[in-house]
């Protein structure tokens, strides 16, 4: 009986599905080098990305909102270098104006999918891991569907104020973006939000979890990507799974949960959920993995570029399916 029981959990928290992990030769990755969109992209583009947000432009929290407007331009201007449509969307919190930065792709198209990363860190912590590498993957996955887009409306948002003290507030911008899109729910597949994609970890034992029973669902190793939600989004958890699964050889994990476990809402996906729009997060699980998280030490040398770039394919893959 009990073992009915651990396994009826695993398939409602974890949806194992029959698909591998490895690349099958039918993959796009499989295309011509030439014709790929997958070459528009790469581990360093990503580091550069992440080196300006989490050096050149440091600090970036809510306290510095010069610096947040250098990071601002900097997302627009590579946004609209990848032929998305860009404009800023303003709002005010405590006297000064924040943006989040907008960029679209395939404007006016029946269907439309959100994908979306804070720019912002906490405090005047470099943020590499936090959010600076969701918001290179944001970059470089414009770059892929400006190469060849798929048949839907893309909307890519770079969000401001996710961190404290705005955390689980109206203020966040990605609150105040979900409200602007709620009259559009029922067009919108999806939204995809990335938040921490850079930091793996081989080693035994470096991999955590919110509940100690879950170790035995998952690996110890802090070497594989995460898509997370609340346990009704679970539609949604099992199509970008499905669809990151095999486009490249980066492991994939699900887990939904209830909104009180520890992480579940951890991020910008959960100002969709009340306005009836599915959203689920791709992460590498923040702090139950990087130890240097809301540290001084969570800068651009501990990140893994290579496998950054894998999550940026597996995203795109996502996207693609989605549009289906």
């Amino acid at each position: 009986m009990l073992a009915v029981i651990i396994v009826a959990a695993y398939c409602s928290i974890a949806q194992p599905t029959m698909k591998s992990n490895s690349p099958s030769e039918t993959s796009s990755e499989k295309q011509d080098p030439a014709t790929s969109p997958k070459v528009s992209t790469g581990p360093g583009r990503l580091r550069e990305h992440v080196l300006a947000l989490s050096e050149t432009f440091h600090p970036r929290d809510w306290e510095n909102p010069a610096n947040l407007d250098r990071c601002a331009e900097y997302i627009a201007d590579h946004l609209r270098q990848a032929g998305a449509a860009v404009e800023f969307q303003e709002f005010k919190v405590e006297g000064n104006t924040y943006r989040n930065v907008i960029g679209r792709f395939g404007v006016g198209k029946q269907r439309k999918i959100i994908v979306g990363a804070h720019y912002d860190s906490c405090g005047e912590k470099p943020g590499a891991d936090d959010n600076a590498s969701g918001v290179a993957g944001l970059l470089e996955l414009a770059k892929m569907i400006g190469k060849e887009p798929p048949d839907a409306e893309i909307e890519l948002v770079a969000y401001t104020l996710e961190e404290p003290p705005f955390f689980g507030g109206p203020q966040m911008g990605s609150a105040i973006h979900a409200k602007s899109v709620a009259g559009e729910k029922e067009r919108i597949a999806g939204v995809i939000v990335l938040e921490m994609i850079g930091y793996f970890n081989d080693e035994p034992g470096s991999q955590s979890y919110p509940v100690p029973a879950l170790k035995w669902l998952y690996p110890d190793r802090g070497n594989f990507i995460t898509v997370v939600s609340r346990f009704d989004q679970g539609s949604l958890v099992k199509k970008l799974k499905n669809s990151m699964k095999g486009a490249t050889k980066l492991p994939v994990y699900s887990f939904r949960g209830p909104e009180s476990l520890p992480g579940v809402d951890f991020s910008d996906h959960r100002n969709y959920w009340p306005h009836g729009i599915p959203a689920a997060m791709i992460t590498n699980t923040a702090f139950y993995r990087n130890k240097a998280y809301h540290t001084s030490e969570d800068t651009a040398d501990r990140l893994d570029y290579d496998r950054m770039n894998m999550v940026v394919v597996g995203v795109y893959e996502a996207v693609r399916d989605l549009t289906r």
